[in-house]
């Protein structure tokens, strides 16, 4: 059988946890922090836990991942 190909945007944006959740990179912290609350920028630092909704699209795309 052939290898299985990773999606290469997947590989660069997410990650697997030890107990096999996914990881991703907090969302709207790209430009534009002038209007966003200070506690919206607090709560988006580092990084979140997938959805078990989002992690059932994301995980077939990383067939290698742990």
């Amino acid at each position: 059988m052939p290898k299985m190909k990773t999606k290469s945007s997947c590989k660069k944006r997410f990650k697997i946890s030890a107990t096999g959740r996914v990881i991703a990179g907090q969302a709207g912290k790209q430009h534009g922090m002038i209007k966003r609350s200070n506690k919206f920028l607090r709560n988006a630092r580092g990084t979140t836990t997938l959805s078990k909704a989002d992690e059932q699209i994301i995980k077939p795309m990383m067939p290698y991942a742990r």
